[in-house]
């Protein structure tokens, strides 16, 4: 009978056991799972109607908090400064979720992380407000001159500081309000969400480092990089020779200057004038792929960049250039022949032609398939102005308790580094160039060194249309550069080398001088 009894007590000892397992394995194991499940609606409900953290620019504007709500939610979220931040905070939705911040630092605001709910032993003990609050590296006074700049126009603006990597302004419009898909009517923010997917503009998209874009010109910068760190090309040689044409070898189609006007000269005298055929020529014959790919890989390309918001996109050199077929001594320099004269050595004769060189000569000028984001062309200048190194970008600050005990604050890294300082400098003179006689013009800030490249991509329509670009730096004459900007407007009409100058320029310096103080 005891025996009996033993055993039954072990069976149900087993089976207490299988189900403490059980439990646990749910309770801990499966819960993101069922909080994840999409018929569950009960979690995302209980998640949208709680309060949540507030998130403030760097000059202490809020951009969202929760205010009281009503029937089955507690609170609601609101964005009080409408459209000019949507793009950064995104927005959280009943129905379609969340994006921008909300959704990268969804915990901290909601104040679920272990941390924040448990600061101190007391924590265990009592109940308080575990949310935090974001406090933003964007200033509201230059978003809002970004936006102005900009007006109803196509575009993006990038305004960050070369020596942290903080994004001062991150403004494309067309932007929305994200408080209707914050709303708590179901249709009223099913509705608006349609809308806005509709819409061919697409305003839900984050243009400014979700949106890839010809670089045009303003790629030159990397291929003059690239050139440098061969050491082939200094500042003042080789002496390119003035052409309005370019023939890429084995073979492919000519490459034109704007309307074929002639140019060439040393790498200052053809950046100042952005001279497509020497560029290409240089990118082909003198830096070849190996080095023109490491180089745009050293600024950033090919690589998803760091910025705390989510879905980044990566921008784009191609890789691919075939089969090696010679050198430029071959096809340039000539061979020698029994009885004919003596092949002239080429200062670039070892650099390797590919079967498909005339793409690389094209994509030395920014075309065929460079891709860049204008958070990425923002970077590159940058990169040139902070000595080569390229700090990794960053929209969030800091993260704070209710009480302002700060839980945790960014600090300033290096993602990569570009170039030495030596061809960080050179490249920076060069820039100082273009704005002082070159293309940039417009961009220059009395009292400040601005440096500066234009870049126009056509779209290959009739009538010509093409995307206005400018990239550039500023800042005292006494000290480092304290911006770096990048701006897109995008189907201006013509496809002139002046239309990133004339449509482009004017709104990057209003953004710079806003982040210095001017005026």
């Amino acid at each position: 009978m005891n025996k009996r009894i033993g055993r039954l007590g072990m069976i149900f000892g087993v089976l207490y056991l299988i189900l403490f397992v059980q439990l646990n394995r749910v309770q801990f194991f499966g819960a993101q799972r069922l909080r994840d499940n999409p018929i569950n609606s009960r979690g995302l409900i209980r998640e949208f109607g709680q309060a949540r953290g507030r998130i403030l620019t760097a000059d202490g504007v809020v951009v969202a908090r929760s205010v009281p709500g009503s029937g089955s939610f507690d609170y609601v979220r609101e964005y009080p400064e409408s459209d000019l931040f949507a793009h950064v905070t995104g927005y959280q939705s009943l129905n379609v979720g969340a994006t921008g911040l909300e959704r990268e630092y969804n915990d901290e605001l909601s104040g679920t992380k272990l941390e924040q709910q448990v600061a101190t032993i007391g924590d265990l003990f009592r109940h308080r407000d575990s949310t935090a609050t974001l406090t933003l590296t964007i200033r509201d006074d230059v978003q809002r001159v970004a936006r102005d700049a900009l007006g109803e126009r196509r575009g993006s603006v990038v305004a960050m500081d070369p020596r942290t990597g903080e994004i001062l302004a991150l403004w494309t419009w067309p932007s929305f309000d994200p408080n209707l898909l914050a709303a708590t009517d179901g249709v009223a923010a099913n509705k608006a969400y349609e809308d806005l997917l509709a819409d061919p503009a697409d305003p839900l998209l984050a243009k400014s480092y979700r949106e890839l874009f010809f670089p045009g010109s303003t790629f030159k910068l990397v291929t003059a990089t690239a050139a440098l760190d061969t050491g082939r090309v200094t500042a003042t040689t080789p002496v390119m020779p003035e052409s309005n044409s370019y023939q890429p070898i084995p073979a492919g189609r000519p490459i034109a200057n704007f309307a074929g006007e002639t140019c060439g000269g040393n790498l200052f005298e053809i950046l100042r004038v952005s001279c497509n055929t020497s560029f290409a020529e240089i990118g082909a014959e003198w830096v070849g792929p190996k080095a023109m790919i490491a180089t745009a890989e050293a600024y950033g390309f090919n690589s998803v960049p760091p910025i705390d918001l989510p879905a980044a996109a990566a921008s784009k050199f191609p890789t691919d250039y075939g089969k090696r077929l010679a050198d430029v001594q071959h096809y340039r320099g000539g061979t020698a022949e029994a009885g004919g004269p003596a092949p002239i050595a080429l200062p670039n004769g070892d650099v390797g032609i590919y079967e498909n060189t005339a793409r690389l000569a094209q994509a030395s000028i920014g075309q065929n398939d460079v891709a860049a984001t204008p958070l990425q062309m923002a970077m590159v200048a940058a990169a040139i102005a902070n000595e080569g190194a390229l700090m990794a970008p960053h929209v969030v600050s800091s993260v704070a308790a209710a009480d302002g005990r700060v839980y945790s604050s960014y600090e300033p890294r290096i993602w990569r580094v570009s170039s030495s300082r030596t061809v960080a400098e050179t490249m920076r003179r060069a820039m100082i160039e273009v704005a002082e006689t070159g293309t940039a013009t417009r961009l220059e800030i009395p009292g400040y060194v601005v440096g500066g490249k234009t870049g126009t991509a056509q779209l290959g329509t009739n009538p010509p249309n093409s995307h206005a670009w400018i990239v550039g730096f500023a800042g005292p004459p006494d000290g480092p550069a304290e911006v770096a900007v990048a701006v897109i407007v995008e189907a201006q009409k013509g496809a002139s080398e002046q239309t990133g100058g004339r449509v482009a320029a004017p709104i990057g310096k209003a953004v710079m001088e806003a982040v210095l103080g001017v005026g």
